[in-house]
C-alpha cells in the first residue's frame, strides 16, 4: 500500500521555486495599495484521478460521495463560473518588509473520507491539527515534494477512527471530533510545497504551502483573490495551483493607495494524469461487495 501511495505522491510533485534567503521584517504600512485579480483556466477540467472504491477499505461509508458506479473521484480541480479556478496560491514571492506575518492556525478535518480543506497556507515550523471526524480509521502520511528531487517523508501516522459519529435521524449526520493530530512542518531549503494523503484512502489529499511573507490569498469558486496593504514597489506575484506542474508569474507595480489588476490563466493539462482512472475491470466489479451491499452516493453525485 505504501508503495503505491508513494507512486501517486511522486506523480503529483510540483515544482518549488526556491525562495530568497532574507527574514521577513514586520513594519507599520501607511500608504499600501491591494492587488486584485482572477484566476481561470482555459480548456475545461482535465482528466480526473479515479479509485475504485470495491478495491479500498469502508466502500460503503466512503462511497457517500463517488460517482453512483463505485468509484471515487480526486476533486483537485474545482472550476466555477467565468472559468474561475478554486485553490490557487497567489503570493508576492520577494517581498522583504510590510504587515504582520501572521497564518491561520491549520486544522484539517478528514470528513466523509474526505480531507477539509483541500489547501492551506503557513510558516515554516507551524504546526498542523488533523482531526478524523468519521467512524473510520486513517492513515495519515505527509510528504514535501519537489520536482527534481522527489517526495521526501515528514511524517506517518495513523489518526485513530471516531467512536463518537452519531446519526440525527432526519437531520443527517451527527460530526464529532475524534483525538487530534498535531505535527510540525518543517521542509528542507529550496521546498515550499508538502501534501498529506491517507495511506488506506488513497484518494485523500490535503496540500500545504510554505510561504514567508504574509501577502497571499487563496482563490474561492470564483477564481479570485486580494491582496491588500501592500507597501508600494515593484514585485514578483507567483501562482500555485496543487494539479499544476510550475508556477506562474509575473511582475507587478504597485502605488500607494492604489489597485493594481493581474489575472492568471492556466491551460488544461491533456491526456493521463495518473495511473489511475475510471477503466471498466470485470474483476473488480460492485459485485465483489455482495447482493446485500451497496455504494450509495446519499452526500454527493461526483461526475466524471
Amino acid at each position: 500500500m505504501k508503495l503505491r501511495v508513494f507512486a501517486i505522491v511522486w506523480s503529483l510533485c510540483v515544482a518549488c521555486s526556491v525562495q530568497p534567503t532574507w527574514s521577513y521584517q514586520e513594519v507599520t504600512v501607511t500608504n499600501g495599495g491591494t492587488i486584485q485579480g482572477h484566476v481561470t483556466i482555459e480548456g475545461g477540467r482535465p482528466r480526473p484521478m479515479a479509485f475504485n472504491l470495491v478495491t479500498i477499505p469502508d466502500p460503503v461509508f466512503c462511497g457517500t460521495i463517488s460517482t453512483g458506479t463505485g468509484w471515487r473521484l480526486v476533486e483537485d480541480f474545482i472550476i466555477g463560473p467565468d472559468k474561475g479556478l478554486k485553490d490557487v496560491v497567489v503570493f508576492l514571492k520577494d517581498i522583504k518588509k510590510g504587515k504582520p506575518f501572521k497564518t491561520p492556525k491549520v486544522r484539517i478535518e478528514s470528513k466523509d473520507c474526505d480531507f477539509l480543506p483541500f489547501v492551506n497556507v503557513l510558516k515554516d515550523r507551524d504546526k498542523i491539527e488533523v482531526v478524523n471526524m468519521d467512524p473510520v480509521q486513517h492513515d495519515i502520511q505527509g510528504y514535501e515534494t519537489a520536482r527534481k528531487r522527489g517526495a521526501r517523508v515528514l511524517f506517518n501516522r495513523p489518526l485513530p477512527m471516531n467512536p463518537l459519529l452519531e446519526y440525527a435521524g432526519l437531520f443527517g449526520k451527527k460530526y464529532m471530533a475524534g483525538e487530534p493530530m498535531v505535527e510540525s512542518i518543517h521542509l528542507k531549503k529550496g521546498r515550499n510545497v508538502f501534501v498529506m494523503q491517507c495511506g488506506f484512502h488513497p484518494y485523500m489529499f490535503s496540500w500545504g504551502l510554505v510561504v514567508k511573507n504574509p501577502y497571499f490569498s487563496i482563490t474561492k469558486e470564483d477564481g479570485k483573490f486580494e491582496i491588500d496593504n501592500v507597501p508600494p514597489g515593484d514585485y514578483i506575484l507567483s501562482a500555485w495551483h496543487a494539479g499544476m506542474k510550475s508556477f506562474l508569474e509575473q511582475q507587478v507595480t504597485v502605488m500607494p493607495k492604489n489597485s493594481f489588476s493581474a489575472n492568471f490563466e492556466y491551460q488544461t493539462p491533456q491526456g493521463r494524469r495518473s495511473t489511475h482512472e475510471i477503466e471498466k475491470n470485470p474483476r473488480f466489479g460492485l459485485e465483489l461487495l455482495g447482493e446485500d451491499v451497496e455504494i450509495i452516493p446519499s452526500i454527493r453525485v461526483q461526475e466524471p
